[in-house]
């Protein structure tokens, strides 16, 4: 039987076919709000869950904001760094509250493959906007009940640096990563409450920035939702 549980259309390799059978409507014959009326004519092509298939975009994103994790994630771009992309699309995967974006505006959207459409992104021209932020913005976006900044918890290895594999993580805080190559600059490292490198046992002295922010918050979330 379809339902809007189950509509049961057509499987495809890049999505769903139109729905199949009667659409989705209330008790009135109106159409359930979070459909699109588009994509249950044309199908839906998305890289989305399957609960989410046939849903309009705002409807998903009210969904994850209800959901979101109490960790920011902030990247500098000073060079266009081309795994900026990459890591939005981590960042919506593991359900960030925010990603900031410090410097340059514009950045390579290729690589977040569309779900920056969904992850809420907030741009910092310099590390002083952004460190004003933290200083007067809770991890729900509203002001700081105890006066205290947002946390900011650097990833990179420099001299000094602690291991994250023995860092307990707080539960809200800002992950903040640096340009592939250079890493993070003096201002950013200088605001961080501390600086937090990823264990390598290879000849290499460090790994893709995408990489280590994925580490990084798959870390956060083996210690504050498993």
């Amino acid at each position: 039987m379809t339902t809007a549980d189950n509509p049961s259309p057509e499987q495809t390799t890049w999505g769903v076919g139109p729905w199949q059978g009667e659409w989705p409507l209330d008790a009135d014959g109106v159409l359930d709000p979070i459909y699109d009326p588009e994509l249950l004519t044309a199908g839906d092509t998305r890289n989305v869950l399957d609960k989410y298939r046939y849903w309009r975009m705002d409807a998903i994103v009210a969904d994850l904001d209800v959901r979101r994790h109490k960790f920011h994630v902030a990247i500098e771009n000073w060079q266009h760094d081309l795994n900026i992309g990459s890591i939005v699309r981590t960042a919506n995967a593991f359900l960030a509250a925010e990603v900031h974006i410090i410097g340059h505006k514009r950045w390579n959207r290729r690589g977040a493959m569309v779900t920056d459409r969904y992850q809420h992104i907030r741009h910092h021209p310099t590390v002083e906007d952004f460190l004003t932020w933290t200083k007067s913005t809770g991890p729900d976006g509203g002001a700081l009940a105890n006066g205290k900044p947002l946390p900011i918890i650097a990833i990179d290895n420099v001299p000094g640096c602690s291991k994250i594999e023995e860092y307990e993580l707080p539960e809200s805080c800002v992950l903040l990563f640096g340009q592939e190559g250079p890493g993070l600059s003096e201002p950013a490292i200088d605001a961080a409450e501390v600086v937090l490198e990823i264990t390598q046992f290879g000849s290499t002295r460090s790994i893709n920035a995408s990489a280590a922010a994925a580490i990084a918050m798959h870390s956060w979330v083996m210690q504050h939702v498993f």
